[in-house]
């Protein structure tokens, strides 16, 4: 569990030196967790001894991840208030274009095994 704790810290460590280096305005752990979606693709099976089983300990403890996001919103109630337009139509947008996503990628997944989708007629 350690073994992949400190894999994804090092990403994130990496992600954030490069960021800060470079002057970018992307959050170093985006650029962190696509370095560890790199490794993770590009590693021989068992080479990344442990494989990130942390993961079980983890989702044992979700519940936990949501205690930040509660929190700035607590703070920045009020910006939010005036602010309610953009954030409800930034939701929106958001929300739709993932549903969009979705709804193709499937669409185009179950086209390349041969799955017909019946119509309801």
């Amino acid at each position: 569990m350690i073994n992949g704790i400190l894999w994804v810290l090092g990403c994130q460590l990496v992600g954030e030196v490069f960021v800060r280096s470079l002057g970018l305005s992307i959050p170093g752990p985006v650029v962190g967790m696509v370095l560890l979606f790199v490794v993770l693709s590009v590693r021989r099976p068992g080479e990344v001894s442990g494989t990130l089983r942390f993961s079980d300990g983890l989702l044992r403890h979700l519940q936990l991840f949501f205690v930040p996001v509660t929190v700035g919103i607590m703070v920045h109630a009020s910006e939010l208030g005036r602010q309610w337009m953009p954030v409800t139509g930034g939701l929106v947008l958001s929300w739709l274009l993932g549903l969009v996503t979705v709804a193709g990628l499937a669409s185009w997944l179950q086209g390349r095994r041969g799955v017909r989708v019946r119509s309801h007629d």
